[in-house]
């Protein structure tokens, strides 16, 4: 489902925990982290997107989670034409985005990563709200920035409520102001392009 302009609608979860650090899951089969994200279906509110993929790629339901806050508008990014399959370059442009930021009141023990047969990350892990984001795909640093930014004075207080340190890759800074990224190497673009050819999906965004 795409809009005039080319765009695809879709969510992106920013989900806390109680010491204010964000969920990344690790995309199967890469290097490369992200929030949970997915597309919107035909007839469903942009909430409701969120609680289905939140259930399908991390296995929460509604009553596993606190919504504190969404963005008002869509957030877009645009997507280079190497990451598109052929068939659909000259239609898809991109992603819009309405993002989430939710806070766990269950446990960790019932984060799933395969509550589906068809799970989007193999590993995730804790990280503070603002960290570099060198592991995520290029094209889609600006809307995270954006989203978090945006997010961020809505944020519980507590040990994560603290002045913004997002840093860019490629961003120079004195060494010893820059916080190393958590992720460590980021597994690059081939390795996304096998994903979409073996199974049928863009790169980008998981379903």
């Amino acid at each position: 489902m795409l809009d005039r302009e080319g765009f695809r609608p879709n969510v992106g979860i920013v989900l806390l925990n109680a010491k204010n650090q964000v969920f990344w899951g690790k995309r199967i089969r890469t290097h490369s982290w992200q929030f949970p994200q997915g597309g919107i279906k035909h007839g469903e509110s942009p909430e409701q997107a969120m609680y289905r993929e939140l259930h399908e790629e991390v296995g929460l339901k509604q009553e596993h989670v606190r919504l504190i806050a969404r963005t008002r508008d869509w957030l877009r990014y645009e997507v280079p034409d190497h990451f598109i399959r052929r068939e659909a370059r000259g239609h898809y442009k991109g992603q819009k985005q309405i993002w989430f930021l939710l806070q766990l009141t269950a446990l960790d023990s019932d984060l799933n990563l395969r509550a589906t047969d068809h799970p989007e990350f193999d590993a995730w892990r804790w990280n503070d709200y603002w960290v570099p984001l060198d592991a995520v795909i290029e094209f889609k640093r600006d809307v995270y920035q954006l989203a978090l930014t945006e997010l961020a004075r809505f944020l519980p207080r507590g040990q994560g409520h603290h002045q913004n340190r997002f840093l860019r890759s490629g961003v120079r800074t004195p060494s010893r102001d820059v916080p190393r990224s958590p992720f460590g190497a980021v597994e690059r673009s081939a390795h996304a392009q096998d994903l979409a050819a073996s199974t049928g999906q863009s790169p980008e965004e998981p379903s």
